[in-house]
């Protein structure tokens, strides 16, 4: 006859395994938040068009906020391919990848597709898109991060929340 924690364990372990196999829940895929916001940019800019009042010098540091942004998705894409887990928020996660820039970042490809609004903004002069950044960063972390840190907490427990305290959400 099991004893009651160990009773515990068992069913916690099945909850455990049934979180795992159906992923953090996230139902929007995060890109297209950042999408619907550069077609919302665009489309504002044409009915108000807001510049960002700076200098033509600046169009060069938005190519490379593109490129970076841009960059930070495809690195992570290969850390998270090598490290053989999803990277879709709603499938499942087998493995806590915290090397590469999960260690500088919890969401580095969120913070990369800021990057690239920003960085779209800056190049088209479009005051819409460099703030587009902001409410995309607000409902990505309302649509998916908050779902994806609960789920990461149910799976992995404490050595997500241990890396959850060494590195910040963002940047």
């Amino acid at each position: 006859m099991k004893s009651e924690a160990q009773q515990d364990s068992v069913a916690s372990d099945k909850s455990k395994g049934s979180v795992r196999k159906r992923g953090a829940a996230v139902r929007f895929p995060p890109p297209a938040i950042f999408l619907l916001l550069i077609v919302t940019g665009l489309v504002l800019d044409g009915i108000w068009a807001l510049s960002t009042r700076l200098p033509a010098l600046i169009q060069p540091a938005g190519y490379l906020l593109i490129v970076a942004g841009i960059a930070m998705v495809l690195i992570v894409a290969d850390v998270v391919k090598r490290h053989q887990t999803a990277i879709q928020p709603w499938k499942t996660t087998t493995v806590l990848v915290t090397d590469g820039l999960y260690g500088r970042s919890r969401n580095p490809i969120y913070a990369g597709f800021c990057l690239v609004n920003v960085g779209l903004g800056l190049v088209m002069d479009n005051l819409w898109l460099v703030l587009s950044a902001l409410p995309g960063a607000w409902l990505v972390t309302r649509i998916a991060i908050e779902k994806e840190e609960a789920y990461l907490e149910q799976v992995f427990g404490q050595e997500y929340l241990d890396y959850k305290e060494k590195v910040r959400r963002w940047l």
